[in-house]
């Protein structure tokens, strides 16, 4: 005891000097050695002031004067670890905690537990899990208390395994009914990704709280089931366990994501008739479900009266802007944000006012905030610089894309997925494939959405080997579960020729949506199978997928290459009459195609004239390309002054009004053309094939002499042309479109791209291997004919995709039927 006990506040400063004084061999103002009343005093009085030093201090006093043996002092020992524990040092407590000797540390079961949850907050979380595992070895039972914080470690750790051990032992223990525990079970199993597991043990519960109500419900939104969550909050109201303001925030991002505006609604109400406290939490998840619901004046309504702002909510509302298409008030409030905050702003935020320049196209400012990422720094954060290269992708920036690209030390899966996608859309799909081997040689594992951004790469250049391959390594990664990779890939191998291994992928789709169904029958209508479209539609309905109006532009689509003009009639018709889809400019256009490649230029031309609404320049050059294969050089005249006067949308009408002056050998009227579309600055695309090699795709150009083999490319056509003459074939000068000497057309013709890209492959695949070239152009009538003979020669299969439809030579017939 204290010579002179006074009741005194002991702060951390007075247990410095007291502790300082005792240790030292001239005790002054007749203080002498503090007993075990004293100390326990002393950390009482750290621990009321959470005082690390003082707790320190006296740590190192009790090894000093007791030679490390607290054999007599555990009292002392458990207050010091508590105190331990209550300043964030579970190492520390650890230590102090051992040392408590065994037999007394057994029946300290308040502390083992104080201890897990320690670790369990602060980690290291494994330490949690070893102080359990020992605590059950010593055989010190674990209580409830003990269950929710080792299972918290675990589900930090993403440890299923031990967690599942865990549960074992609650059910020995016979804690599995209590909601507490059982709380903490499902917790852990829906933070591990278990659904199944959390589902079971939630339904097993005898008493469900509002808590474990709520981590059921955020289990399914975290893993985007959103019907799940949906469901279960309505139940949850029907088992009338009153929501509170953490259901709401838990569920409102779901109901936003599938824009439930009803359901929001609904629920903002519930908020407002129990009272809840709009706080910035709640207040940001009812602004963010009103912006992703496209409600942005709710969204603006909800901003203005929160008094408190965080960079969430900052963050959500741009975004809200975003979704709705005002770009420019997001960027507006963007600045406003940098001005009130006085704050730099978030990565999340940086990346939301990207997508919104890339939304409004507008790469001036969306150079300006790059500018600003560099100058604050937030270009290294990966997301950021993810979101720029999208960004530059989008406003069809390739080359600012790929400079900054090379740029970042660190590229994941997502930058690459950019890359290829930005490619794709920017009509650079070899460029695409050439990204994608790169992202192989860097050892970084493609996801879904890379395989998204490659397929159209693989369709567009017909390149089947990269697209079996992709197709490959979807099945091996489990994407093809995934709708919209099964409806890429029906895409794929529907432009790759592959119609049965088409048919075969969307026969194996568990679920198809209406895009699984349009694919499908766009892909018979290129491959000009239009009763099997036909056929297709007709099991769409019976299994009672609704169409929509893109499904009529592939059924349309598919009767004009087929000349199923009856067919194609009706369907247009009941567009409207049975299905409530009004026609648009592209059914209007398709009608047009029908009929004019039908030889119906009379009905086609009376068909546009009772147009409910003004046709377009595209509209128009249908009928102009009608009249080139039907010979109609005066309706074409007329059509052709008709989309002048509306404003060529493209070279396109030059160039089919040239072709039919020169097939009409009105040599003065096609050059007359020729300067016109000059002056208008319209230039003729240069007709370009390309054939797929051993997964190399080598592309041609009309006379090309370019390639490393063309001395063999050209001996090989010679050599064609020899045999094709002894079969009958005699070239079509009408096709050439030059003023030129007969000899000299012929020689035109046999160097046209899709003739070399033939040959090419001839001379490079095996003789059983059949071939497939696509072009950017319509194929010419006369490699048409060429083609036929070609198959008969070399005995085997030649495919052809042009701009419209495939052309499939075999034994000297081609597919179209000469509809084409």
């Amino acid at each position: 005891m204290w010579k002179h006990p006074v009741k005194i506040k002991l702060d951390s400063s007075c247990i410095t000097q007291l502790l300082k004084r005792s240790i030292t061999d001239k005790p002054q103002l007749n203080v002498r050695l503090p007993n075990i009343n004293n100390f326990l005093e002393l950390i009482e009085s750290c621990f009321q002031s959470k005082s690390l030093k003082g707790g320190k201090l006296i740590h190192q006093h009790l090894i000093k004067f007791n030679g490390g043996d607290f054999t007599t002092q555990s009292l002392l020992l458990d207050k010091l670890t508590r105190l331990y524990i209550s300043c964030k040092k579970p190492q520390l407590a650890h230590c102090v905690f051992n040392s408590i000797p065994l037999l007394e540390r057994k029946n300290k079961n308040i502390l083992w537990n104080q201890m897990i949850r320690a670790y369990a907050w602060y980690g290291p979380f494994e330490k949690a899990i070893d102080l359990y595992n020992e605590m059950v070895e010593y055989g010190v039972t674990p209580t409830k208390y003990t269950y929710p914080f080792v299972l918290k470690a675990c589900s930090a750790l993403q440890d299923v395994e031990t967690g599942v051990t865990i549960h074992w032992h609650v059910k020995r223990l016979n804690l599995d009914h209590d909601v507490y525990v059982c709380t903490a079970l499902l917790d852990f199993y829906v933070k591990c990704g278990c659904l199944e597991e959390a589902k079971e043990v939630f339904d097993k519960m005898p008493e469900r709280d509002v808590v474990a109500w709520n981590a059921m419900i955020s289990g399914f939104s975290l893993h985007e089931l959103s019907s799940e969550a949906i469901g279960l909050f309505s139940e949850m109201q029907e088992r009338r366990v009153d929501p509170n303001s953490s259901t709401v925030v838990t569920i409102l991002p779901v109901i936003g994501e599938r824009s439930m505006l009803k359901e929001g609604k609904a629920i903002h109400s519930v908020c407002l008739m129990r009272g809840f406290n709009i706080d910035v939490v709640l207040g940001t998840s009812i602004l963010d479900m009103y912006g992703k619901c496209g409600q942005l004046a709710y969204a603006r309504k909800i901003f203005g009266d929160l008094a408190l702002k965080n960079e969430v909510t900052w963050s959500a509302m741009i975004g809200a802007c975003v979704i709705c298409n005002s770009m420019r008030e997001g960027l507006e409030l963007f600045g406003k944000m940098r001005k009130e905050a006085r704050e730099s702003p978030s990565p999340v935020i940086i990346a939301t006012v990207i997508r919104g320049c890339a939304k409004l196209n507008d790469l001036n400012i969306g150079i300006q905030i790059h500018c600003l990422t560099v100058k604050l720094g937030s270009v290294f954060d990966l997301m950021v610089s993810n979101t720029v290269l999208s960004m530059y992708a989008k406003c069809g920036s390739i080359d600012n894309a790929v400079r900054f690209f090379e740029e970042i030390h660190v590229k994941d899966s997502v930058s690459y997925s950019a890359m290829i996608s930005g490619c794709v859309q920017n009509g650079y799909a070899e460029e695409a494939l050439q990204m994608f081997r790169k992202m192989q040689i860097s050892k970084v594992e493609p996801e879904l959405a890379t395989m998204m951004g490659l397929l159209p790469a693989c369709s567009y250049l017909a390149a089947l080997q990269h697209g079996a391959c992709t197709h490959g390594y979807s099945v091996v990664r489990g994407f093809t579960t995934d709708i919209s990779i099964c409806n890429a890939l029906i895409d794929m191998y529907s432009k790759c020729s592959k119609m049965n291994v088409a048919r075969l992928v969307f026969n194996k789709m568990s679920r198809k949506d209406v895009v699984s169904w349009n694919a499908m029958i766009a892909g018979y209508g290129i491959h000009g199978l239009g009763k099997e479209a036909n056929l297709l539609f007709q099991e769409m309905q019976n299994a009672g997928q609704k169409p929509d109006e893109v499904t009529f532009v592939a059924l349309l689509s598919a009767c004009s290459h087929s000349g199923l003009v009856s067919e194609g009639r009706h369907w247009f018709q009941a567009m409207s009459r049975e299905f409530n889809i009004v026609p648009k400019m592209d059914h209007y256009f398709c009608m047009v195609d029908l009929l004019g490649r039908a030889g119906l230029l009379d009905k086609a031309h009376d068909f546009i004239r009772k147009m409910p609404f003004e046709p377009d320049s595209h509209l128009w050059n249908a009928l102009l390309a009608a009249c080139r294969i039907h010979k109609n050089i005066e309706l074409g005249e007329e059509v052709s002054d008709k989309i002048q006067s509306l404003g060529p949308a493209s070279s396109g009408n030059f160039v089919l009004l040239f072709n039919m002056y020169t097939t009409a050998q009105r040599w003065d009227d096609a050059a007359l053309v020729r300067i016109k579309q000059k002056d208008l600055g319209f230039k003729k695309r240069p007709g370009c094939s390309w054939v797929e090699v051993n997964g190399k795709v080598h592309a041609f150009v009309g006379g090309d002499r370019s390639h490393p083999i063309s001395d063999k490319i050209n001996n090989k056509l010679e050599e064609l042309f020899k045999e094709m003459k002894k079969l009958g074939y005699k070239s079509e000068p009408g096709f050439v479109y030059q003023d030129v000497e007969e000899e000299e057309k012929e020689d035109i013709l046999l160097y046209h791209s899709e003739k070399l890209a033939v040959a090419f492959g001839i001379i490079s695949c095996k003789s059983n291997k059949p071939i497939l070239v696509t072009k950017n152009l319509r194929v010419c009538g006369d490699c048409h004919t060429s083609l036929k003979y070609i198959s008969v020669i070399v005995k085997r299969e030649i495919s052809v995709r042009d701009t419209t439809r495939f052309h499939h030579f075999k034994d000297g017939i081609c597919s179209c039927g000469e509809f084409w």
